[in-house]
């Protein structure tokens, strides 16, 4: 369990996001800075749209078969989020998830009609990613963080949630709980997410897990932690709950059965040399979801013909 590293959080959520201005990610920001959102009739359209547009964007999760792809939030590589996208879109994934950066955002959207969310610790950088055209966003994907020591306290997910709604009342947003806290605590700061208006619930741990096995057995113990996570707080909120970090072909249907509306996958895609075996992972984890469907609703049928 690593200890709570406290930084403080811009004062304000609309305030220009400079070079080296958010204390999260140091020396990670794109080298162009996002501008400030000048107040134009753009803007309104853009709250419209996704007013309009959020019942389509969660509907994978009411259908409990969302897949969403990660490129990673500090990927700022365009030929690598590109060839992501591209996957997630060819793959028959439902989601892509991008960093947050306007220009991947017109990159990604040029490439496929899948909702694009965005992925970022500062709130202050979703605007203008939304106006490009992101339809939801993320606060979380935190696993590039841990490696350097930095987590992230209920307290500190509770300011950036808070700020970010009050910025962005009508996008989609979904909040990650990090691994590094006690399941209970986990469960805990999920449900006060829920009521400051989160949309969905992501978890993780797939980087704190160190499978002992090889091949499937080292699959599932690579997933364990996600997927306990996924199970208790699934039965303590009713908003949709999504399973990522440490999934594959293998373990994305377990997490429908422990309870997820969907599924992230990062690495297993994203780490990959080319787009064509990009395109076949997801395709396969793609096709292990929809059997797991086809086999509820069999089963549902069956149970219904015995009665």
């Amino acid at each position: 369990m690593h200890s709570s590293i406290c930084m403080p959080i811009s004062a304000s959520s609309n305030a220009a996001l400079k070079h080296f201005s958010n204390p999260f990610l140091g020396n990670f920001l794109p080298s162009e800075p996002c501008k400030p959102l000048r107040k134009t009739p753009s803007v309104t359209t853009t709250k419209a749209l996704l007013s309009s547009s959020k019942e389509t964007v969660l509907k994978d999760f009411h259908e409990r078969r969302a897949l969403k792809i990660i490129s990673g939030l500090q990927n700022f590589d365009r030929d690598n989020v590109a060839s992501v996208v591209t996957a997630a879109d060819k793959g028959g994934a439902t989601h892509v998830d991008i960093a947050c950066d306007p220009h991947l955002v017109k990159l990604a959207i040029s490439l496929t009609s899948l909702p694009v969310c965005v992925s970022s610790v500062d709130p202050a950088a979703f605007p203008a990613a939304v106006e490009a055209g992101a339809l939801m966003v993320e606060i979380g994907n935190y696993d590039s963080f841990y490696e350097t020591g930095v987590v992230f306290s209920p307290e500190q997910i509770l300011k950036l949630t808070k700020e970010t709604r009050s910025i962005l009342p009508s996008v989609t947003l979904s909040v990650t709980v990090p691994h590094t806290l006690g399941l209970p605590d986990q469960v805990r700061l999920a449900e006060m997410l829920e009521k400051e208006g989160v949309d969905i619930i992501q978890t993780e741990g797939g980087k704190c897990s160190t499978p002992s096995k090889p091949g499937v057995l080292g699959l599932i113990e690579k997933a364990t932690p996600t997927l306990a996570a996924a199970y208790s707080i699934s039965r303590a909120v009713k908003i949709p709950v999504m399973c990522a970090s440490g999934l594959s072909a293998v373990t994305a249907p377990m997490a429908i059965t422990a309870g997820a509306a969907g599924v992230g996958v990062g690495s297993a895609v994203n780490k990959l040399n080319d787009v064509i075996a990009m395109v076949a992972e997801v395709r396969s984890i793609a096709e292990s979801l929809k059997m797991e469907a086809d086999r509820k609703q069999i089963t549902h049928k069956q149970r219904s013909f015995n009665m």
